[in-house]
C-alpha cells in the first residue's frame, strides 16, 4: 500500500493551484513529513476488524434470539425496542468515557480490557433468570462493546493517509461484513434448542475474550507525535473541544444529517422482521441475515475504494455525489426488499444480496473519510466521538427504543418503511447543502497544515 508525500502536494496546491483544484488537493488530508509506517499494519487491521466484528456480534445477539427470549419470558416487541436500545445508549455515554480512558491508558490496553475481558458479562448475561436480570447483564455486556468504534477509527486515522483512508475503513468494515456472515448462522444453530440464546451469549463472550489476546498480540498504537505538534496529547478526546468541531460547517451538517441514518434500527428488527411479517423461522431468517452481510462486506471494501476514485475524479466534491447516489439506492432497495414479499426461494436471497452490497458505501467511502479530512488532527478523536458516540448514539437510542413500540402498534411492516426507507430519501436531498461547505473546509484544512508542515503557521 503505497503512501504519498502529502506535504508536496498539499503546498503545491495551495500556491500553483486555481481554487477549485486546491478543494481536489485537500482531500489529501493530514499531512506528515515522513510517510506512515507500514509495517505490521495488515495485521493490526485484522485484528481490529476482529474485534469489531465481535462486538457487533454481541450487540446483534439480542436482534438473533430475540423470538426465543420473546417466548422464554413472555414478552412484546416493546422489549425487542428495551433491549436493543441498551447498546446505543451506552454508544452515547460510554463511547466518549472509553475513548478518554483510551488516550489516558493508551487505546491498545483499552481495547483489550473492554472489547476482549468485558465480554465475560455478554457470557453473564446468558446465566439471566428472568427479563429484569437479562437487561441488567446485557446492559453492562454492551458497555464495553461500544468501545472499539471511536478508538479503532481514531487509530485507522492515524495509521492512514487520506488517499488510502478510505480503503482502510472498508477494509475493516468489510471483513467486519464477512465474520458477521459466518457468525450470524453459526450461532443462530443453538436457536434449535428453547435456551438457544443462552449457549449463543456463552460463545460471543468466550470469543470476544479471544479478540482481546488478538489486540495484544498484532496491534501496534501509532505514536502521538506528529509533524503537527510534538505535543504528546495532539489528537486526544477532550470532551472541552466539542464546541470547536461545529466552527467547521461540515460537521455541524453532518450532525445535522444523523437522524436520517435509520440503518442500526434496521439491523436491530431485521430477524424479528423475517420470523414475524414473513414466516421464516430463526435460523432461516438469521441465514437471510447472513446474505445481506455478505452483500455488506463487498460493499464496505468496493465502497471504501469507490470514494476514492470519486476523489479523484471530481476532486473534493466526489464524496458528496458518492453519497448521494448512495442514499437514493439506500432507499430503494430498503423498499424493495421489506415492503415486497419474495418468498423463501432463490429471489429473496438475490435481493437482500443486493440489499446489502449498497448498505455500506456511504460511511466508508463518504462520511468518516470526510471528517478525517476536515478535522483538525488535534480534534480527530473528539470528532468521531461526538458525532458518532454521543450524536448517533442518542439518536439511534431512541428511534430503537421507539420502534419496538411503534410496532405493536403499527405493525412491522409500516414502521420499517417510515423509519427506514423515507428518511434515506430525506437525507440524499439534505446532501446538496454539502456543495457548499465541504469544498471550503477541505481546502482550509489542507492550506493550514500545509502551513504547519512548512512552519508558518
Amino acid at each position: 500500500m503505497s503512501v504519498l508525500d502529502e506535504v508536496k502536494v498539499a503546498a503545491a496546491a495551495s500556491t500553483a493551484a486555481a481554487p477549485g483544484e486546491v478543494a481536489a488537493a485537500s482531500v489529501a488530508g493530514s499531512a506528515t513529513s515522513e510517510a506512515p509506517e507500514t509495517k505490521g499494519r495488515g495485521k493490526a487491521v485484522g485484528a481490529l476488524s476482529i474485534a469489531g466484528a465481535i462486538d457487533n456480534s454481541e450487540n446483534s445477539l439480542i436482534n438473533t434470539f430475540f423470538p426465543l427470549i420473546r417466548d422464554a419470558f413472555g414478552l412484546s416487541l416493546g422489549a425487542l425496542g428495551i433491549l436493543a436500545s441498551l447498546a446505543r445508549f451506552a454508544r452515547m455515554i460510554f463511547g466518549p468515557a472509553w475513548a478518554l480512558a483510551a488516550d489516558r491508558f493508551g487505546r491498545k490496553k483499552v481495547l483489550f480490557i473492554v472489547t476482549g475481558v468485558w465480554g465475560l458479562w455478554t457470557a453473564a448475561g446468558g446465566l439471566a433468570p428472568n427479563f429484569t436480570w437479562l437487561v441488567i447483564l446485557y446492559g453492562i455486556g454492551v458497555i464495553g462493546t461500544v468501545a472499539s468504534e471511536p478508538i479503532v477509527n481514531g487509530l485507522l486515522g492515524d495509521m492512514f493517509d487520506d488517499k488510502t483512508r478510505g480503503r482502510a475503513f472498508g477494509t475493516v468494515r468489510g471483513i467486519g461484513s464477512v465474520l458477521g456472515m459466518a457468525l450470524g448462522p453459526a450461532i443462530a444453530l443453538f436457536a434449535n434448542d428453547p435456551n438457544g440464546w443462552r449457549y449463543g451469549m456463552f460463545t460471543m463472550g468466550g470469543l470476544s475474550v479471544l479478540s482481546g489476546v488478538l489486540i495484544l498480540l498484532f496491534v501496534k498504537e501509532p505514536e502521538r507525535k506528529s509533524s503537527i505538534s510534538d505535543d504528546p496529547d495532539v489528537g486526544r478526546f477532550k470532551i472541552t473541544d466539542a464546541a470547536k468541531l461545529f466552527k467547521i460547517p461540515t460537521i455541524g451538517l453532518l450532525a445535522g444529517m444523523l437522524p436520517l441514518v435509520t440503518s442500526l434500527v434496521l439491523f436491530s428488527f431485521f430477524v424479528t422482521y423475517m420470523v414475524d411479517v414473513r414466516g421464516w423461522d430463526i435460523p432461516g431468517a438469521a441465514i437471510l441475515w447472513s446474505v445481506f452481510a455478505a452483500g455488506m462486506a463487498v460493499s464496505a471494501f468496493v465502497g471504501g475504494l469507490l470514494g476514492d476514485l470519486f476523489v479523484r475524479k471530481f476532486g473534493a466534491k466526489g464524496r458528496i455525489i458518492l453519497m448521494q447516489i448512495y442514499l437514493v439506492a439506500m432507499a430503494g432497495m430498503s423498499y424493495v426488499a421489506l415492503q415486497m414479499d419474495w418468498g423463501k426461494g432463490v429471489a429473496v436471497y438475490a435481493v437482500i444480496f443486493t440489499f446489502g452490497l449498497i448498505a455500506s458505501v456511504g460511511f466508508s467511502a463518504c462520511v468518516l473519510p470526510m471528517v478525517s479530512t476536515v478535522a483538525p488532527k488535534q480534534l480527530s478523536a473528539t470528532a468521531f466521538a461526538v458525532l458518532f458516540s454521543l450524536i448517533q448514539g442518542a439518536i439511534s437510542a431512541l428511534m430503537t427504543l421507539a420502534m419496538g413500540f411503534l410496532s405493536d402498534v403499527l405493525g412491522l411492516q409500516q414502521v420499517m418503511l417510515y423509519l427506514v426507507t423515507v428518511p434515506y430519501l430525506i437525507n440524499a436531498g439534505y446532501w446538496f447543502l454539502f456543495y457548499r461547505v465541504y469544498p471550503k473546509d477541505a481546502a482550509k484544512q489542507a492550506e493550514r497544515t500545509a502551513a504547519i508542515e512548512a512552519g508558518t503557521f
